[in-house]
């Protein structure tokens, strides 16, 4: 049986439809809102692709988040971090050329915004961050976190 969900992405409140609560937030991000900015990576949330914010602070693995666990919650994927990517982290990012391939940065910016609304810094801010980048650019990604 269907289930409507009302949901707060980016700011705005959406219905969505689903054949089954317990789908991944994921999925219903990408597939149902078209928002592909968010990665699917491992599937298990390990490695951190998928990476959103809920509620300002709090880095969430949307494929192992049911839909239904989001309701309440304000998510915030990559497309509404900054509408022109002035965001702090982004601007690091940037200014320090981080990604290589790029795949999993959008989980990597997010986890380190969620982190340092959260007050982290430093050290501290890149502990936060549990994400895995195959491209290996953890070397850029610490000068960029330095640099917040």
């Amino acid at each position: 049986m269907a289930s409507t969900y009302t949901l707060n992405i980016n700011g705005q409140n959406v219905n969505v439809t689903v054949n089954n609560p317990q789908m991944p937030l994921l999925w219903v991000i990408r597939d149902l809102l078209n928002m592909t900015g968010t990665k699917y990576g491992c599937g298990q949330g390990i490695c951190g692709a998928c990476t959103v914010i809920a509620d300002g602070t709090t880095a969430v693995r949307t494929c192992i988040t049911p839909v239904q666990n989001a309701v309440g919650h304000v998510i915030t994927t990559i497309e509404g971090l900054s509408p022109n990517s002035s965001h702090p982290v982004q601007v690091a990012w940037v200014a320090n050329q981080v990604p290589q391939c790029g795949y999993c940065q959008s989980g990597q910016i997010l986890s380190c915004a969620a982190a340092l609304a959260d007050g982290n810094h430093g050290a501290a801010l890149a502990q936060q961050m549990k994400n895995v980048c195959i491209c290996g650019t953890y070397t850029r990604i610490l000068q960029a976190v330095d640099t917040l």
